[in-house]
């Protein structure tokens, strides 16, 4: 790969915290301009990005392209072929799978271009903007909601077919003015754990920049307190268990940071059996441990969902449905699948469910590869030691251990949300697979 440039063009920054915002915050689009209006303005960013692409021309050979990410990718677009779903798009509902896909590769591409061109810093300072934008409005509009409106809101633009009349379920408003009453609150993107999760990356990325003296002391402060505030404000307990987790997975990165390579032996064992003893514990304990986070045993319903998913997954196992990301309503088998209080669901709430449902066994395989060899390039970028810089040190940053954290959040968050395959969540993961593959000697 050529060097990742180190001065960012205003023009490029724009459009990469732009994307990066649309990713996190596609709901925020969604419920004040309409989902024709979002379309466009989604199109137009997945185009701009292939032109920057197209533009800075970087070389990435294709020894450093992350194999797995192209596989998964190519097995998604390979599944128009053989789609067998039923609804208003015809027999196999080969025009859904086929937007499905177009919303899978428009989501990468946000990702794609800057972990090609932007080196390392510069990719932090746009996600960092990104996520400043989204948690910063998502407050001011509570903030407003709570003081000025008084009362919940529902989306500008509402969602053709959805009645919003008579008792509305709490799921279709955009804000439900809790903030005044401590929460849960939902902030611009309409959704509790969706605020939390870009709260708890927000905490992340800003606490890496400062501990790495990039940002000024007042100003990373402030957002590394607000981005606090606001994971608490959403009281969201899937985002809690991946906060804990990110907790330990850095304490191991520190404690593999102190050690030669030879000597992580005790470590790497330590690891395992914490692992051993929390999976165990939740299995055999599982009223214990759910009502130790606030939920009930079926996780808000969670467990009703995969219990009509899995019989779902095995009639087709091998290579499933199709791919679709979020599910299409009007379609067989989804219409009336996962409906909860009056709400339809449009996912698994479980990205591997989801990944089995529409790409069977093989995708399942597919994707654990992509994530475990994602996820040990982002280990040995945190842990291992740089290069000798010019002092003849090796120093370590703190921004190297980004992918790590955050893509361990993912994959926690991934055991109870989908998010991991759509909009941010598959953005973020197309980021570390192509930046912790392009960073391997």
């Amino acid at each position: 790969m050529t060097n990742p440039v180190a001065r960012l063009h205003p023009a490029a920054g724009i459009l990469a915290t732009l994307s990066f915002f649309t990713v996190f915050a596609g709901d925020f689009w969604r419920n004040l301009i309409g989902w024709p209006a979002y379309l466009a303005l989604a199109g137009v960013l997945a185009i701009a990005n292939v032109v920057w692409i197209f533009i800075a021309r970087p070389q990435l050979t294709f020894r450093k392209w992350p194999k797995m990410l192209l596989l998964f990718v190519a097995l998604a677009i390979a599944s128009i072929a053989w789609a067998r779903y039923e609804g208003v798009s015809g027999p196999g509902g080969h025009v859904d799978v086929t937007l499905g896909v177009a919303a899978l590769l428009a989501a990468g591409v946000a990702g794609l271009a800057p972990a090609l061109i932007l080196n390392q810093r510069l990719l932090v300072k746009v996600l960092s903007s990104a996520l400043r934008w989204v948690l910063g409005l998502s407050l001011l509009f509570e903030l407003v909601v709570a003081l000025f409106v008084r009362h919940p809101i529902l989306p500008l633009m509402r969602v053709a077919g959805v009645d919003y009349t008579g008792k509305v379920p709490g799921a279709f408003y955009w804000s439900r003015n809790d903030l005044l009453h401590g929460g849960p609150i939902q902030g611009i993107v309409g959704n509790a754990d969706l605020l939390a999760m870009c709260a708890l990356i927000g905490l992340i990325v800003f606490s890496l920049q400062r501990a790495d003296r990039i940002s000024r002391p007042f100003w990373g402060w402030f957002w590394i307190v607000l981005a606090a505030v606001e994971l608490a404000l959403t009281r969201s307990a899937t985002v809690l268990v991946a906060t804990a987790a990110t907790a330990v997975v850095l304490g191991f990165a520190l404690w593999a940071r102190a050690r030669s390579q030879k000597g992580r032996g005790p470590l790497y064992l330590s690891a395992l059996l914490l692992l051993v003893v929390v999976v165990g514990g939740a299995l055999t304990a599982w009223h214990e441990f759910t009502a130790l986070f606030g939920k009930s045993p079926t996780l808000t319903g969670r467990t009703d969902i995969w219990n009509a998913v899995i019989p779902l997954a095995q009639q087709h196992p091998v290579f499933g449905w199709g791919w679709l990301g979020y599910w299409v309503p009007w379609a067989k088998p989804f219409d009336g699948l996962a409906v909860r209080h009056g709400v339809q669901y449009l996912q698994a709430h479980n990205a591997w469910l989801d990944v089995w449902l529409q790409l069977g066994i093989v995708g399942v395989v597919v994707f654990a590869l992509l994530a475990v060899t994602t996820l040990g390039r982002a280990w040995f970028m945190a842990v291992d030691r740089p290069m000798l810089d010019a002092s003849g040190r090796h120093p370590f940053t703190a921004v190297t251990l980004l992918p790590l954290l955050v893509f361990a959040a993912q994959l926690v968050q991934s055991l109870a949300e989908s998010r991991l395959l759509l909009e941010s969540g598959w953005a973020l993961l197309v980021v570390w697979s192509v930046t912790t593959k392009a960073s391997r000697p």
